[in-house]
């Protein structure tokens, strides 16, 4: 099954063109199913790149899933035109009375900023808390589940000392968990950030499922009991020269980046990238729409009840 897209949206070629089926919105209108709502809150500074990048990995799924693409706030963009944000961005209070099946909260190059100083904190704690009434799972990826673990659990910003960037074994733990269904015991993910996640003190500090780990990015991939709220501290949407383009704008500012670990074939960044992670990638996020949002979610969203969740707070 298809997602559902925009007619118009600059994704729609560029997944056309990778055979990925896809369906337009005046075909979508026709057909008698229920698609599952999904929002996805963009927090990159190129998102018409990200959102490509999200909107493959959601494909890859028997489910319709209906796209709605969800910005901050209406703040300029630098790297964004603003008519395309106008044209397919929604501001929240534009679906802040609907109920969704599932959200998605994307990195932001945050890293090294404090919460308190992020320009849109406030806003998006609000769009989290919302969250827990009004969306069945949420998925926060990379910075995004830095700030999900502080508005959940009060966790303060844990950084590391280096940038952590690469491509890194993890081993999986909990095998028969849904969100691992079809995952071979060892896998390869992209990492792009400073924040740290180490097992031993989220194990200490949350009661999370901690469902994949490194021995070096430390916890890649986690959920409470109800997965109604799954972490991702990677970037498995990252395309192959995702990390390549990083690495070269941090050179072009001055500084003196890393290499990323496991990913130019001999450690030479002469030498053309190659993705490693995607079959992981695509296999995440199905497992995620089918077992923590389909299987959970409730046919009419109208009726949307937190209580039908198992408790886990």
């Amino acid at each position: 099954m298809p997602i559902k897209i925009p007619d118009q949206l600059p994704a729609t070629d560029v997944l056309r063109k990778e055979n990925i089926f896809i369906m337009a919105e005046s075909r979508a209108s026709t057909q008698e199913i229920r698609p599952l709502k999904v929002l996805l809150l963009n927090l990159m500074p190129k998102k018409i790149e990200t959102e490509t990048q999200f909107l493959r990995l959601l494909s890859n799924s028997p489910l319709q899933v209906d796209i709605e693409l969800l910005r901050i706030d209406d703040r300029p963009s630098k790297n964004t035109p603003e008519e395309h944000l106008n044209a397919f961005y929604r501001q929240f209070d534009m679906v802040q009375h609907r109920n969704f099946d599932g959200l998605i909260i994307t990195g932001a190059p945050l890293g090294l900023v404090q919460f308190k100083d992020v320009a849109y904190w406030e806003h998006l704690q609000h769009i989290m808390t919302w969250a827990k009434d009004h969306v069945t799972s949420t998925l926060y990826v990379c910075w995004a589940a830095q700030a999900a673990l502080k508005l959940l659990y009060n966790l303060p910003k844990q950084t590391r000392d280096e940038k952590l960037s690469g491509v890194y074994h993890h081993d999986i733990h909990q095998p028969f968990h849904p969100l691992l269904r079809g995952f071979d015991d060892t896998f390869l993910a992209p990492h792009s950030r400073y924040a740290d996640f180490e097992a031993d003190y989220l194990a200490q500090h949350t009661n999370l499922d901690l469902l994949a780990t490194s021995e070096v990015a430390g916890v890649y991939l986690a959920s409470t009991k109800d997965k109604r709220h799954v972490f991702v501290t990677g970037h498995p949407e990252y395309d192959a020269h995702t990390l390549h383009q990083e690495y070269i704008r941090d050179l072009a500012e001055g500084q003196q980046p890393p290499i990323p670990v496991n990913y130019y074939p001999n450690d030479n960044p002469d030498n053309k990238p190659r993705a490693s992670w995607r079959s992981h990638g695509h296999l995440l996020f199905s497992n995620w729409l089918n077992y923590c949002v389909y299987q959970q979610t409730p046919y009419d969203l109208e009726h949307f009840s937190e209580d039908r969740f198992t408790k886990d707070d």
